[in-house]
């Protein structure tokens, strides 16, 4: 038995150093991966972000603290900001001009591109729009901001490969323009389809059209807007997230094109019924690698609620409902959980959005 020991070792003795040397002269080739992980490029959308007079006068720094994870979350958030920078008085309603500060912060929320075609941008007529701009471009050089909306250019926005273009126009403003004046993008077929097909020639996969339209406070689209959202699916439009109305409108699909005609607000002091519920819009955009595919997903929805001050905190702050759904005893004043669960439940049934 020892005799067949030693002669053992012996062997893996003389047998060692050619495995060592095999190691160095038998590399196996790393394992090739079967599939390559599919890209994906996300947008979260959030409706009128306004600031009234009362606004200004209460801590802007939990306006959008509860959803900030969410806008951050995102590659891109899109906010419409609707009001003018139009400098010193500032003043809400009827003609906003807002602090800088407030565009600054949105920027340190998450916000990424700032939609501007709408009917307020001209508030401080040609000079608050100039300034208003000044500042944006101010903004993109210090902090990388994105804005669309004024003139005919759409917004080409990039990330993994997926290109996605934003087309943002307005039924119109409450100032009418100057002449020779930058303007806001309006709601002309002719000037939107050549927003259109510009964004095709920088090569958009993707087109997102968001349009400032509909009858306020109505929870069903116009005519109007079915008409102008028919055209739009021809003009080969990926998708329709619409604003203005200052409520959540219905929703549908047209030639399979999803077309969310109104989300609402962001923040605002609104209270009268229905303006506080709000919608909140995650696009997400696939690119296959595998097969040189690229395709959007059906829209993520989720509503949010606007509190005003002194019901969750004090100052105005908008929530998500499902992470707040079974938290009323977190609320300063417990009978506006009850009322935002009924304005839920009224809406919901209104527009058929589950």
């Amino acid at each position: 038995m020892r005799v067949r020991k030693t002669i053992f070792i012996l062997i893996l003795t003389l047998l060692a150093p050619q495995a060592v040397t095999a190691q160095y002269l038998y590399k196996l080739t790393p394992p090739r991966a079967i599939y390559a992980p599919c890209d994906t490029a996300t947008l979260f959308i959030i409706g009128d972000v306004m600031m009234h007079r009362k606004q200004l006068e209460h801590d802007h720094q939990t306006f959008l603290k509860f959803i900030e994870p969410h806008m951050q979350d995102a590659d891109f958030c899109i906010a419409n900001m609707e009001f003018s920078l139009g400098g010193k008085p500032y003043t809400g309603y009827p003609a906003f001009s807002t602090p800088d500060w407030y565009a600054e912060y949105l920027a340190q929320c998450g916000a990424d591109v700032f939609l501007t075609a709408n009917n307020h941008i001209l508030d401080r007529g040609l000079k608050g729009l100039r300034r208003t701009i000044s500042v944006y471009e101010a903004m993109s050089r210090t902090d990388g901001i994105m804005y669309t909306g004024i003139g005919a250019k759409p917004l080409v926005i990039r990330k993994r490969g997926i290109s996605i273009a934003l087309v943002n126009f307005t039924y119109g403003t409450n100032i009418g323009p100057e002449a020779s004046a930058p303007d806001a993008l309006r709601m002309r077929k002719a000037d939107v389809a050549a927003a259109i097909s510009e964004a095709r020639k920088e090569g958009a996969d993707f087109i997102v059209a968001l349009p400032h339209w509909g009858n306020e406070y109505q929870l069903r689209h116009s005519a109007n807007q079915e008409s102008w959202a028919k055209w739009l699916a021809g003009q080969g439009c990926s998708v329709v997230v619409g604003a203005h109305p200052h409520v959540v409108q219905d929703t549908t699909h047209i030639n399979g094109m999803p077309v969310i005609y109104s989300i609402g607000n962001a923040v605002s002091n609104m209270s009268a019924e229905n303006t506080r519920l709000e919608l909140a819009v995650t696009l997400r955009f696939v690119f296959d690698r595998n097969s040189g595919t690229k395709k959007m997903l059906e829209p993520q929805l989720d509503f949010m609620w606007c509190t005003l001050p002194g019901r969750l905190t004090h100052s105005y702050a908008t929530i998500l409902i499902k992470e707040w759904a079974n938290r009323r005893n977190d609320w300063l004043i417990s009978s506006d959980y009850d009322n935002m669960i009924q304005t839920l439940d009224r809406v919901k049934s209104a527009t058929g959005i589950e």
